[in-house]
């Protein structure tokens, strides 16, 4: 007997509507998200349970994994834009219930008193969602924040002013001024999310200038023991030895964690190399510098990554001793020279068993579009490995 294939988990989608939560719920129920959608809509009806149940999945659902590094989370509604649109035209309407405003009928509350606390709870939302969500996102960020700030003081400040002034403060004066203040309040709601965000960053900058001070008091006490220490090993020992080169890792590494802090390690190619390079070091007689000068795009994940790891690994299995990698980037190229003192080889007189130069290197740059060339190092010692991959071609 077979058995019903599981349930997807329940998680959001990266490229969503609002929130992700829908789609998320649809994918996890097997029915169509549209479904879903009206659902919500309905359930809302009853006494809110849908708006509820929306709410408590967006703040306990977690987000789908990533497919890669630039899968980023897509909204697709314009949410702060929506509510903007809302509260601008709550807040107008308000205005115009208040200039015409002729006094109290039947001792009802006021006509524009409904518009202007709804055009004060969507100027708040808007500012809410502009500041947390929109911000980050790279199709609307800073540029949206502005506007939607600036067209909501305005429009609640002509509120308050009307308030204030018109008729209504004649026909109602007490709840005219609280209505008047409620716009006031409403103004710096716009502002609070983007003062809080500010206070969170400047927190965040003073723990990590104490972090810093503290690594830096306690790299110049190891630098004046553990590190000399070190040092004086692989000098008396020599770069090939056994002891020298779990010295030099343990520098590697220690420097590492005192200059690197809590970063997370990018994966780029040039921090790629150097754990490679690091690694190679632990296993090999060898001593491998890795200098990065210029900008580049290149991830550790590329085919480029992929044949300079070889070359390297080449030389330090080869070659032995002390192997330079050199890597250059810049907005259309990148070249990454890797330089050994070994005795050196003809690449034409390998073996056509042997693929590891052939294939692993000028082969696989060579499908990746890009180039690699082999030749004697300078003065005819040793072996340099030149791989060459452009970023970017320029149309003439």
């Amino acid at each position: 007997m077979t058995t019903a294939p599981a349930a997807p988990a329940l998680v959001r989608r990266r490229d969503c509507l609002v929130a992700g939560v829908a789609g998320g719920l649809a994918d996890h129920l097997g029915w169509p998200v549209q479904a879903v959608r009206v659902a919500f809509a309905v359930t809302a009806l009853l006494a809110g349970a849908g708006a509820l149940l929306y709410a408590w999945l967006w703040a306990f659902t977690p987000w789908a994994e990533p497919l890669g590094p630039d899968d980023r989370v897509v909204r697709r509604a314009p949410v702060a834009i929506v509510a903007t649109a809302g509260a601008l035209g709550a807040a107008i309407l308000a205005i115009l219930l208040a200039i015409l405003d002729d006094g109290p009928a039947d001792g009802n509350a006021p006509d524009w008193l409904v518009p202007a606390a709804l055009a004060v709870l969507l100027a708040a939302g808007a500012g809410a969602w502009v500041s947390f969500i929109d911000r980050p996102d790279p199709a609307r960020g800073r540029r949206l924040e502005v506007w939607v700030r600036a067209a909501l003081t305005a429009v609640l400040a002509l509120l308050a002013v009307v308030l204030v002034l018109g008729p209504a403060a004649r026909a109602w004066p007490v709840i005219a001024v609280l209505a008047a203040f409620g716009a006031l309040l409403g103004i710096g709601l716009v502002y609070l999310p983007a003062l809080v965000k500010l206070w969170r960053d400047l927190e965040g900058e003073r723990v990590r200038r104490i972090r810093d001070e503290q690594r830096s008091a306690m790299a110049a006490h190891l630098h004046d023991s553990v590190l000399q220490t070190l040092a004086l090993i692989q000098n008396r020992a020599g770069a090939s030895s056994e002891a020298g080169r779990l010295a030099r890792a343990q520098e590697r590494e220690l420097r590492s964690w005192l200059h690197d802090g809590d970063a997370l390690a990018d994966s780029d190619l040039a921090t790629d190399l150097r754990d490679f390079a690091a690694a190679l070091e632990l296993d090999y007689p060898v001593r491998i510098d890795v200098v990065a000068v210029g900008m580049s795009d290149e991830r550790a994940s590329g085919e480029l990554a992929a044949a300079a790891r070889e070359a390297m690994l080449n030389a330090a299995r080869h070659a032995g001793g002390e192997v330079s990698v050199y890597l250059e980037g810049s907005a259309r190229a990148v070249d990454v020279y890797v330089r050994d003192r070994g005795p050196g080889f003809d690449p034409a007189k390998v073996a056509p068993g042997r693929l590891g130069v052939r294939e692993s290197i000028i082969g696989r740059m060579r499908r990746a579009g890009g180039s690699a060339t082999v030749r004697a190092g300078a003065g005819g010692e040793g072996t340099e490995v030149h791989l060459r991959f452009e970023t970017r071609v320029e149309h003439g």
